[in-house]
Formats: C-alpha cells, structure tokens, sequence
C-alpha cells in the first residue's frame, strides 16, 4: 500500500504523490514566541515529527520547515511587561521551545524560519499583489488584501463568503473596503518595532508571514502544509489567497490539520482558562508519556487530556519497558533490524495511523515475551519490535532510568540474582529467601519467570 493522506482541502484520502520524485517539501506553522508552548503546542510537534520521521523511513528527502513569528503584538506586550527587549524574549522562547520539543522526542526541522528574517520576502509578496490589484491602501494607511478578489477564497475551511462576518481574528476597521479585508502591512505605531518598505515605516501582518516563509524555502508550490485545526480559518485560507494570487496559482498540494486537544471534553484554550504548559504536564509526568499519549489517538481526531488518560499511556510504556529489562537481563541486545512488519507499515501508509501501528507494537511485545518464557531467542521479532518504537520515537530511555534506577547498583543486584540462583540450586533455601528479603529491603523486588529472575524497583 503506498502512503496516503487525507487532504484537509479536498476532504479525501489521496495517495502521496511529489511534486519531484524521491523529494518532499513540508511546511509547518510554528508558534508565537511571547510564552511557553502548551500542549496544544505539543500535539502539533509529535503529529508532524512523526510524519516526517515516516516519510524519512520511506526513503523519502524531506526539506521540513517550521517557522517562529517573532513579531507580533502579543510580543510587543509581554516584552514591555516584562522590562526586557524584544529580541531577549523571543531568544528565551525559542530555546524554551527547542527544549520541550527535544523533551518529546522530537527531530529537528531543517529549518527553522523566524519572520524578523524574512521582511523582503514578505514586502515583494505584498508589492505583487498590489500590483495585480489584489491588495490596496487603506485610508489608515495599512496595506490591506481585498478578500472578494479570490473566487477560491473559503475553499479550504469550507466557509460561505456571503455569510461570513468580521470576528475576533478578523479586525473591524474604517479603512477597510469589506470587513473581511485582512492587513499585510501594519504601519508604525510610535515605539513599535517598525522596518523600512514601499509604502513606509511598519511591520508585516500574520498571515503574510507563512505564506512568504513557506515559499522562500519551498518554492511557490510544494508538497505538504501541516498546522493545528485553529488555524484553518483564517490564517491557512489567508495563506492560500496570498500566495495564490501572488505566485500565480500553485502552493501547498496537500494539506494536514491535527486535531484539537480537549480537556474534560471542552477545547483547550487560554480564553477558558483550562489549557497547560508542556512543562506544567512535564512536572508531574515524564515527557515519553505524553508523547504516548498522542500516539494513542489518530493525529485528525480530538485528543482527550486528562490525568487518567496519562496514566493509561504510562501503564502502556511500563509494558515496553517491562520487556526491555526482561531482554537486558536475557542477555540480549535491544536493537532495530530487518523490514517492518506489513501490518505497521500499512497502518503508517494508511494517514499515519498510530493507533493501529501500535497495536501492532503490542502484539509484538506480546509474541516476545512469550519466546522469552519459553527460553528461545526472539531474534526477528525483537528486532522489528524495536525498528517500530523507533519509527513512533518512544522506548528511547534506558531501563534504569525510566524505573526511576540511575541510583541502583546494577551490579550488585545481578551478583546477588546469580547467588540466589546457587543457593536454590543447592537447596539452601534459607539463604535464597534471605537474599531476596535483603534486596527487598534496599527498594528491589525480585520475580521468578520460566526465563529467569527479573527484578524491578519497588
């Protein structure tokens, strides 16, 4: 089964074609940087990392851009709230950004675009629309899109222009033509961060942003543009009407939109007051655990948030970490070889389907620990149990440090299994009991299986 996506666009499955054989170009809008990510945030790096961790297995070249927007009026704010420049909090963002994403597991972009980089692009988008009288000024002075001017416009949310309204994110202004009009260029307002363009003094608006971002790395038609559900109206259909009148047509041929993350069946949102930071969640749960939690869940599909929930994707971790000590004490290697199994690949290939790609991980922990316990080797189906974690980025941490064991002499705890063994061989079970009574007092709790003495601590 070759890859196929659902295409938030064309509302279908479509199979992965392209644009150039053996390439892919994904675009990803990234965050705001005025504060921490959340983990709403957080769903949108692991859904994305892990399509192109896929596309990479698939032997695909993937040039995967995720943009920071480093200017925008939430910045501006916290900044002067803060007494701090603009570029130092934007700096201390990002790299707080950098530091959940690696927390989770996630790989690196190639690249990764911050708008204050990019002004000329964005000025020689606006100065091609201008001139193809799509965009004009307005009596404010802003440089604002003419939305009525792109027949397609609403295509991708699905929205009826006749009825819709100016909103929250749709700014009423005096200076517009039509209240769906939307800014490209905000002139400057006195102590504003402000650069240099044809019509004066000012700063780009949001949606112009991605739109030249995206193609100054991509080109002006590319593979896949990814972002969070929120984002499809207004900003992905402002997106796809800049770039389209600009560029001539062309842009993103495929787009994805993870779902929302909802907490007690509510929408997380910073409005409702019930929304976390990762690093609030990664205070009381290990970050491999949320990772999981978003795995367990189909990438379009509401997540369910919830300190149950985590505890079920710990307990679920806790059986591949069971068995990753179980194969260390076997003397075995914990290491990646050979095909994926048929069924994760097509579950992979079928929308990046994690859910099912982890039934199949299951079922292979399943088959290991039972040629464990009848003392075989489990050779092939190790292997391929450990490419998939792999593939999915979890089981990355060593046994003794995700049972909380980096304090524990290892050593001393096999030398006392090995005498144990001795004692019980000999029938000396005084002392076997004695031995298990005294690691059981130092925290380690030992279980007798057909494979041999595993133990854990308690």
């Amino acid at each position: 089964m070759s890859l196929q996506i659902f295409d938030s666009l064309t509302r279908c499955k479509r199979d992965f074609e392209p644009l150039v054989p053996g390439k892919v170009g994904m675009y990803v809008c990234g965050v705001t940087v005025y504060d921490y990510s959340h983990v709403g945030h957080a769903r949108v790096m692991v859904v994305f990392d892990i399509v192109y961790r896929w596309l990479r297995r698939l032997g695909y070249e993937v040039r995967y851009v995720r943009n920071f927007t480093d200017v925008d009026d939430k910045i501006i704010r916290r900044a002067a709230e803060r007494g701090i420049s603009i570029e130092q909090l934007t700096d201390e963002m990002i790299a707080a950004f950098h530091e959940d994403a690696d927390a989770l597991g996630c790989l690196r972009p190639t690249h990764e675009p911050r708008a204050t980089a990019h002004m000329q692009d964005m000025i020689d988008m606006i100065r091609a629309l201008m001139a193809q009288g799509y965009a004009y000024r307005g009596s404010s002075g802003d440089i604002l899109f003419s939305v009525r001017r792109f027949e397609r416009y609403g295509r991708l949310s699905g929205k009826n222009i006749d009825e819709l309204e100016a909103g929250s994110r749709v700014a009423v202004d005096e200076g517009k033509r039509d209240p769906l009009d939307f800014v490209l260029w905000k002139m400057a307002k006195p102590g504003e961060p402000a650069w240099d363009s044809p019509w004066g003094r000012g700063r780009p608006g949001w949606h112009i942003e991605c739109s030249a971002m995206s193609c100054a790395h991509l080109g002006e038609t590319f593979d896949i543009h990814g972002g969070g559900m929120d984002l499809k109206f207004p900003h992905h259909e402002n997106e796809i009407a800049q770039a389209v009148c600009a560029n001539h047509g062309g842009f993103a041929r495929y787009w994805m939109h993870n779902g929302f993350v909802n907490i007690n069946a509510e929408k997380m949102s910073k409005s409702l007051g019930n929304f976390f930071t990762i690093r609030e969640v990664l205070d009381r749960f290990r970050a491999e655990v949320l990772r999981m939690l978003m795995l367990e869940t189909h990438y379009r599909s509401p997540l369910e948030f919830s300190d149950q929930a985590m505890h079920g994707a710990r307990a679920a971790l806790d059986r591949i970490y069971e068995l990753k000590r179980r194969i260390a004490q076997a003397g075995l290697e914990w290491a990646p070889g050979g095909e994926l199994p048929e069924a994760f690949a097509r579950a992979m290939n079928d929308d990046f389907n994690t859910p099912e790609a982890l039934a199949v991980i299951f079922e292979h922990v399943r088959m290991v620990n039972k040629a464990l316990d009848r003392d075989q080797i489990p050779d092939g189906d190790l292997q391929a149990l450990v490419s998939m974690t792999e593939v999915l980025g979890i089981a990355r941490e060593s046994v003794t440090a995700w049972f909380g064991m980096d304090d524990v002499d290892v050593a001393y705890i096999q030398r006392m299994i090995d005498e144990r063994l001795q004692a019980r061989k000999a029938r000396d079970y005084e002392r076997a009991d004695a031995i298990r009574e005294q690691l059981r007092k130092r925290g380690i709790l030992l279980e007798d299986t057909p494979s041999g003495t595993i133990w854990k601590k308690a």
